[in-house]
């Protein structure tokens, strides 16, 4: 049974997030703890993710403010991102894993232009930047009540894989932050903490995760990102968990000739509940819905009221 457990927590991984004054994001819910009762041993896990996330609020520090309030060499309007991500994941044992993200993102952004007041878009589809991390099991202890806790480490490099130069229809280069890759190989650490009380039909985490460039690309440089999730899942049913989380971010200013360091950078707080239904032995859905509990930008920014996920595990 505790080789079972074992394995269970040693599978805690990661997902991302990002923020930019012209509204480029992935949601930040960790999907590879929450969905952990699909895979309990050594082999295989793909998962599969879909998020939608509207950023059509505009705003400065914590306060929104209307379109061409704030003087700005253009204003912002919308971006709307429609984002898939596949993950594979393997686990060697209850020691070791490592997992590969792949996204996907398409991005459709509007802003226009003050000194002429004309409308710039912007639609793609491309890949991202792809993430390879590692997971090791530092130890796992055993508490009163049956209760599990595994202590680990996080490793890895966020790869310059997406593009930096896309152009819309009338050849205007997309803003770094708009761009589906920021050009820069990325150091990833971190640690968590997951705990199982199995009498209870409860488990939780907590994890954080520091994300530095190691690089820069055509003169940008995107900002430092310390995010910290924690969850707790409820067993409802043999095949229905209940969760909920909490995800915070800090993300530095951008630097460089081509970042705009003014209007970049923030502080968040998200909530996220959501639930997990085993719709077999080894696969299992979700879906996640995530609302703002406190936002404060550098500058001007897009920020989204809300955002929504969806998804599907499997392990083989």
């Amino acid at each position: 049974m505790f080789r079972h457990w074992f394995a269970l927590l040693a599978a805690t991984g990661l997902a991302g997030s990002a923020q930019a004054s012209c509204g480029s994001a992935f949601c930040a819910i960790n999907t590879n703890w929450d969905t952990h009762g699909a895979w309990s041993q050594p082999g295989w896990r793909l998962d599969l993710r879909y998020e939608t996330i509207r950023q059509d609020r505009l705003q400065e520090g914590r306060h929104q403010v209307a379109i061409g309030q704030i003087p700005r060499d253009h204003d912002e309007v919308e971006t709307v991102n429609h984002n898939w991500l596949a993950s594979l994941d393997y686990t060697f044992d209850a020691d070791w894993g490592v997992n590969l993200q792949l996204p996907i993102a398409k991005r459709q952004h509007l802003h226009v232009e003050t000194a002429t007041m004309e409308p710039e878009s912007w639609d793609f589809s491309r890949l991202g930047d792809v993430r390879v991390l590692a997971r090791y099991r530092i130890g796992t202890y055993e508490s009163a009540g049956h209760g599990l806790g595994t202590l680990g480490v996080n490793f890895g490099l966020k790869l310059p894989t997406g593009r930096t130069d896309l152009q819309n229809a009338d050849g205007e280069q997309a803003e770094r932050p708009l761009q589906p890759g920021t050009g820069t190989t990325d150091a990833l650490l971190g640690a968590y903490y997951a705990k199982v009380l199995p009498l209870k039909d409860l488990s939780w985490f907590a994890q954080g995760l520091l994300q530095v460039p190691l690089n820069a690309r055509d003169g940008f440089k995107p900002g430092r990102r310390i995010s910290f999730d924690a969850g707790l899942r409820y067993d409802a049913s043999e095949r229905v968990g209940l969760i909920l989380q909490v995800n915070a971010l800090h993300r530095s200013r951008d630097s460089g000739d081509n970042a705009e360091p003014g209007d970049s950078g923030g502080r968040s707080l998200h909530i996220s509940p959501g639930v997990s239904i085993a719709l077999a032995k080894d696969v299992r859905a979700y879906g996640f819905l995530q609302a703002r509990l406190y936002q404060t930008v550098n500058g001007v920014q897009l920020v989204a009221r809300r955002a929504a996920v969806i998804g599907l595990s499997t392990r083989f």
